[in-house]
């Protein structure tokens, strides 16, 4: 016999999730851009999709599709979904804001990238 948290924690073990973290940093300056342009329905996407000189390049964008398949976390209020295709591809992955003289924008630290192409655009 299984008893309701029996259930709970089984049904909370099976919903999908991507491994990305969106780090403190990286939360504030996109709720920040939504905030400034009044949307509250929206969330993070980071995706994966075949191009650039490496063979695989990011996709970080805001959208307010659910996806079927999709994986959803909330990180401090920013919720980031990555599709199941993409997941693979992006599980353990980091993404933070960097604000320094010599960068300004989100950044992906995935170790599941063999390697980059010279521009940085795309991973293999």
């Amino acid at each position: 016999m299984t008893t309701a948290q029996d259930a709970a924690s089984t049904s909370e073990s099976e919903a999908p999730s991507h491994g990305v973290t969106l780090t403190d940093a990286a939360a504030v300056k996109a709720k920040a851009l939504l905030d400034q342009e009044g949307r509250d329905d929206m969330h993070l996407r980071i995706a994966v999709q075949p191009g650039g000189c490496a063979g695989l390049r990011y996709q970080l964008f805001f959208d307010e599709r659910a996806l079927d398949g999709d994986a959803m976390v909330d990180f401090n209020g920013m919720k980031v979904a990555v599709d199941r295709m993409s997941a693979p591809y992006v599980e353990g992955a980091v993404i933070d804001f960097v604000d320094t003289i010599e960068k300004q924008g989100f950044t992906i630290d995935n170790p599941n990238a063999g390697g980059s192409c010279a521009c940085g655009d795309s991973f293999h």
